[in-house]
């Protein structure tokens, strides 16, 4: 399945420039964010076209790529999905779990926050700006997920989420049949690997075990939509930690 890029060059609202220039083959730029309005009305700006990409890559057949540079563009390309009515499993890879509402997040930093939106629990702004529906958190499999707030360990663990702590595990266990939705959060990979991250967390496999894992799951054939959430690119001064996640996310797409 040929793959359609989609890049969201921004981390919330903070603009990302180098992942413009990412080398993948003839990416679309999502960039055209709003200026006014509070945070979440600007950054809702980019997720209708980014929706409308997903969607459409899906029904000529094509695989969509988001690379954007926080994990809450995962909630577009969840909706483009929706709209061509494919039903996935969603495989959710993160150093953190990113199923805080504003009610558990010590911070109440969006970017916590967008797996618990897509299952339809906190503020629903971002989710009915492209009229995603819940998903069933049954069919979402978190992995490592090795930093949770107290507050959002309660939740997942109330959750249906199936929450892999291991990670390499997933090369292992048996993964559900039918089409997969990957998303790979780059801080997934050890900080000793890849330390340019705003938000690193002490532990995590390998850049190599990450990479093989990636592969692992592409070759089940299964993976018909894929995103990315970027690394930090203006504290990677010597470029390792972008060619470490890319090399994972290119195994991941083979």
């Amino acid at each position: 399945m040929p793959d359609n890029f989609i890049i969201t060059p921004y981390y919330i609202d903070e603009y990302f420039p180098e992942l413009e220039a990412l080398p993948v083959a003839s990416p679309t730029l999502n960039s055209n964010i709003s200026t006014t309005g509070d945070l979440q009305s600007r950054i809702s700006s980019l997720y209708p076209p980014l929706a409308e990409y997903v969607h459409h890559s899906l029904n000529r057949g094509r695989r969509p790529v988001s690379i954007a540079g926080d994990c809450c563009a995962t909630i577009a390309v969840m909706a483009g999905i929706q709209r061509a009515n494919i039903d996935m499993t969603f495989i959710w890879i993160d150093a953190h779990g990113d199923f805080n509402t504003p009610e558990t997040s010590p911070s109440g930093f969006l970017g916590g926050m967008p797996l618990a939106m897509i299952t339809g629990l906190g503020d629903m702004t971002l989710c009915q700006s492209v009229d995603l529906k819940p998903v069933n958190d049954e069919k979402i499999i978190l992995t490592d997920a090795r930093d949770l707030d107290p507050g959002e360990a309660e939740l997942v663990k109330a959750s249906k989420l199936h929450h892999v702590k291991n990670f390499m595990s997933l090369t292992t266990i048996s993964i559900p049949t039918g089409p997969l939705y990957v998303h790979f959060d780059t801080d997934i990979i050890s900080c000793e690997d890849a330390p340019a991250f705003n938000y690193p967390v002490p532990g995590g496999s390998s850049a190599i075990d990450v990479t093989a894992v990636m592969k692992h799951l592409g070759q089940t054939g299964q993976v018909v939509a894929a995103s990315m959430s970027s690394w930090t690119p203006r504290l990677d001064k010597d470029g390792q930690t972008r060619e470490k996640c890319m090399a994972a996310f290119n195994a991941l797409l083979g």
